[in-house]
């Protein structure tokens, strides 16, 4: 039974995610390797067992959380559709029928606007995907030239970063610290909204609200 461990460490997965990297620090873009699929991974292990998924169900969340990314050095149009495919190609002998199409199903799904869920592991891929945005995602080293880009400016801003899972409350909340001296709250809405509309659609599935905390107000 392939494992998350056993992913990490397939030399072709390892260099797709290396040369996607390379190729969205190319286009300026904040960071899509190894930093960002590992803390994927890690929180949607950590969403998927608090919220009482079975032990193979994080596991195959954890494994989706590391690949999903790994398409962007082909396209970033179609990078999500890439990385199942690429997925599909590395695995397909190894994994069962249903689990390596729940997979692909939640890569392909992750970052599209006609986005809809058909099992909790998409739905879990999303919320570990979209909620991450902090300060260590920015490759940009020149602070004059972050404050110039508004992506790069809010994840810069954002100080901390906190998924929690109320599980008796039945409620996901993504909590931030964001530096207002820095950039102004509402320019996290500005680049934001869609992806805490596609949050919340992904705990509505799993039977959750999806909450917003920033500097110790609520939001949503």
């Amino acid at each position: 039974m392939i494992t998350l461990n056993d992913v990490k460490n397939s030399p072709q997965v390892v260099n797709f995610i290396n040369q996607t990297e390379r190729a969205m620090t190319a286009l300026h873009y904040t960071n899509h390797g190894l930093r960002h699929t590992n803390l994927v991974a890690e929180r949607a292990s950590q969403i998927a067992k608090g919220i009482g998924l079975s032990q193979r169900e994080a596991e195959l969340a954890s494994i989706a959380g590391f690949c999903h990314d790994m398409g962007n050095f082909m396209t970033r149009t179609f990078h999500h559709y890439y990385a199942a495919l690429l997925f599909h190609q590395i695995f397909q002998h190894e994994f069962e029928p249903e689990e390596i199409s729940t997979v692909m199903q939640a890569i392909a799904n992750h970052d599209k606007e006609e986005m809809n869920f058909s099992h909790s592991v998409s739905s879990v891929l999303v919320l570990a995907d979209k909620s991450d945005v902090n300060r260590t995602r920015v490759t940009e080293k020149d602070i004059n030239k972050i404050k110039l880009d508004i992506h790069d400016k809010v994840n810069y801003a954002t100080t901390e970063s906190n998924l929690k899972i109320d599980k008796t409350k039945k409620r996901i909340t993504l909590t931030l610290k964001i530096d207002t001296n820095f950039c102004p709250i509402m320019e996290y809405f500005e680049i934001f909204t869609e992806r805490m509309v596609f949050c919340r659609k992904a705990a509505e599935f799993l039977g959750y609200e999806f909450g917003l905390v920033i500097n110790k107000f609520r939001l949503l």
